[in-house]
């Protein structure tokens, strides 16, 4: 065939048939309560196919009224392993109900024109408090439903089920015997809403517990901050450090290794979000595993809620935490002793 210079229509599938337009659209968008024989649907469909025809989904969205497209905002973080575990699932879900899931990161240079003015989505869904300007212009491209609502604009990463991890990490040390434990935070900038989170929820578990404030140090990869931490904290006499992820625990526990220092015995690490890389690291990572699929079944089931004009879900994500024990905060037979009996939080 020729190449084309335009998109194949119905219309032109209707004309190289000679059937009616109707028809076609009805084949096309699998319309039901019609009554269309099967030989003309297999027609139909098979010459659309030759053609290449491909659904024109804007003519559609305007037509129905619905783009079937789910916007996530995400605040500008990397796209790391329990984000992507989230996604993944969410894409999933919503895929399975016919709807597309189409993440923006919102920068704070702010000079690229917001997506949701290209795509008109259906549902948008910020994990992160959605501005005034924001939100008058979500509503200017004619979209209403927007989560949180202006009444509940706060940010979605405050959910306690995202720090239940954390209060876990030190409730576990605390039991391990530690009474003097550090808390590395991140220092990447990106990362500070969900950071200060867990920062404060680690404080209230230690106040809970009896134990003095904890020792909180920054630590980022690019500025040798882990080594400085770990001097701190050996010279404080923490004998515990619980981590931001398990990418921050890495840095931690290899800067306490350079400096002679002894995992386990002499200062035990445990990081978030149980990585594959936590098993991988030697001696291995004990780590917090956090439902992300639970949490990505649960922002589907709200943007679809959502989108069906049903009321949302009367309480947040139910997440499941637990501690999985490793060497990097017990001895081998140890490990093994618990690996059945992990702690369990939800």
């Amino acid at each position: 065939m020729p190449e084309r210079t335009r998109r194949v229509t119905a219309e032109d599938v209707a004309r190289s048939l000679g059937v009616s337009r109707a028809t076609v659209g009805y084949v096309l968008n699998n319309t039901p309560g019609q009554t269309i024989s099967a030989a003309t649907r297999e027609r139909v469909l098979a010459e659309a196919e030759r053609l290449g025809y491909r659904p024109h989904r804007s003519a559609q969205a305007l037509a129905s009224g619905r783009s079937m497209i789910v916007l996530l905002l995400l605040p500008d973080w990397p796209m790391e392993y329990s984000l992507r575990q989230h996604l993944d699932t969410a894409t999933r879900v919503l895929d399975e109900a016919g709807y597309s899931l189409v993440t923006h990161t919102r920068h704070d240079s702010g000079h690229a024109r917001p997506l949701w003015e290209l795509l008109s989505p259906d549902v948008i869904i910020a994990w992160t408090p959605i501005t005034a300007a924001e939100r008058a212009s979500m509503k200017a491209s004619g979209i209403t439903k927007i989560l949180p609502s202006p009444r509940q604009n706060r940010s979605f990463l405050a959910s306690p089920a995202l720090t239940a991890g954390t209060r876990l990490q030190i409730e576990y040390l605390h039991e391990q015997g530690h009474r003097r434990i550090g808390f590395a935070a991140s220092g990447d900038k990106r990362f500070s809403l969900l950071s200060q989170g867990r920062v404060s929820a680690a404080q209230q578990a230690a106040e809970r517990l009896g134990l003095d404030l904890l020792d909180v140090r920054s630590v980022d990869h690019r500025d040798g901050s882990a080594a400085r931490a770990v001097r701190k904290w050996q010279h404080e006499g923490v004998t515990a450090v619980a981590t931001f992820n398990d990418d921050l625990a890495a840095m931690v526990m290899s800067a306490a290794l350079r400096a002679g220092l002894a995992v386990p015995s002499d200062l035990a690490v445990i990081g978030h979000d149980d990585t594959p890389l936590a098993g991988m690291l030697y001696p291995s990572l004990s780590s917090v595993s956090i439902d992300n699929v639970g949490l990505g079944h649960y922002f589907a089931d709200l943007a679809l809620r959502a989108a069906r004009d049903e009321p949302p879900p009367e309480k947040g994500p139910d997440l499941q935490a637990r501690v999985v024990p490793r060497e990097s905060t017990q001895s081998t037979t140890q490990v093994t002793a618990s690996q059945t009996s992990a702690r369990e939080v939800r």
